[in-house]
C-alpha cells in the first residue's frame, strides 16, 4: 500500500487527498500502545509533501460501531486527524462527517454531532442564499458552491443491485439487502444530511466496492472502492478535478 500511495502521489500530483475512514483494522479495540504504533505506521505509509493536504474522516474500524464508540475513542482519533468539519479549497466547500455518530438514538455523541452539523450547514447555505446579509454572522463568507459531503457510511440505499463496473461488488453480492446503521446510514439520517447540507456530491466508503447512485434524482453519491488488499483483490481510488 505504501508503494501504491507514493506512486499515485508522484503520477497524479494531487493537491488534497481524502481518506474516507477505516484507516486502521482494529482501532476500535486498540490499547494506547497499539494505537500509537498504528498511527506511526499510518504516517509512514501515507507520508506526503507539505504542499499536499491529507484529510481523514472516521470509520467504524477507527472508533467502533455506534454501540462501541465512546468519547475517548473519538477524541483519540480527532487528536491525530483533526476535528475539522468544514474545509474550503479553490472555491469548493467540503463537509467532513463522523457518520458513525448518526445513529439517531439521542446518544450524547450523536446529539453533539447532529447539533454540530446543523451549525456547520448554516455557513455554506447562508453564503449561497443570503450573500452579504447580516444574518450570516461574523467572519468571511464561504465560496457560493454547494458542498461536497465526505463520510464513511454511504447514504441509505437498499443494496448494490444497480451498481456496475469494474470496481463494483461481485454480481452474486449486489442483491444482498443493506442493513440500516450498519451497512448504510438510516433513511432518516440520510434525509437529514441532504436537507441540512444540500450537497452537490456525496463521497462515501465502507462497502469496499464502487457504486454511483442519485438521491432525489439529483444528488450523486459515489461509493469509493477500498484501497486495501485486505478488502479486495483490486484496490482502487478515484481522482477528481475542479474543472
Amino acid at each position: 500500500m505504501e508503494r501504491a500511495f507514493q506512486t499515485a502521489l508522484w503520477l497524479l500530483q494531487p493537491e488534497v487527498v481524502f481518506i474516507l475512514g477505516d484507516i486502521f483494522d482494529e482501532g476500535k479495540w486498540s490499547t494506547p500502545e497499539a494505537w500509537a504504533d498504528d498511527v506511526e505506521r499510518f504516517q509512514k505509509m501515507f507520508r506526503h509533501p507539505s504542499h499536499v493536504q491529507l484529510k481523514v474522516v472516521a470509520g467504524n474500524h477507527d472508533i467502533g460501531f455506534h454501540y462501541e464508540m465512546n468519547t475517548y475513542k473519538v477524541e483519540r482519533f480527532e487528536k491525530v486527524f483533526s476535528s475539522e468539519r468544514l474545509f474550503s479549497w479553490k472555491g469548493i466547500n467540503f463537509v467532513m462527517v463522523n457518520s458513525v455518530a448518526l445513529n439517531g438514538d439521542g446518544c450524547g455523541i450523536c446529539s453533539e454531532t447532529e447539533a454540530e452539523l446543523i451549525e456547520v450547514s448554516h455557513r455554506p447555505n447562508c453564503s449561497r442564499e443570503a450573500r452579504g446579509s447580516s444574518r450570516c454572522g461574523p467572519g468571511p463568507l464561504l465560496p457560493t458552491s454547494a458542498p461536497v459531503l465526505l463520510q464513511h457510511y454511504p447514504l441509505y440505499r437498499r443494496s448494490d443491485a444497480n451498481c456496475s463496473g469494474e470496481d463494483a461488488a461481485p454480481a452474486e453480492e449486489r442483491d444482498i439487502p443493506f442493513k440500516e446503521n450498519y451497512d448504510v446510514l438510516s433513511r432518516e439520517a440520510s434525509q437529514k444530511l441532504l436537507w441540512w447540507l444540500q450537497p452537490r456530491l456525496v463521497l462515501s466508503g465502507h462497502t469496499h466496492s464502487a457504486c454511483e447512485v442519485h438521491h432525489g434524482g439529483r444528488v450523486p453519491e459515489l461509493s469509493v472502492p477500498s484501497f486495501s488488499w485486505r478488502n479486495r483483490n483490486n484496490p482502487s481510488f478515484i481522482m477528481g478535478t475542479d474543472a
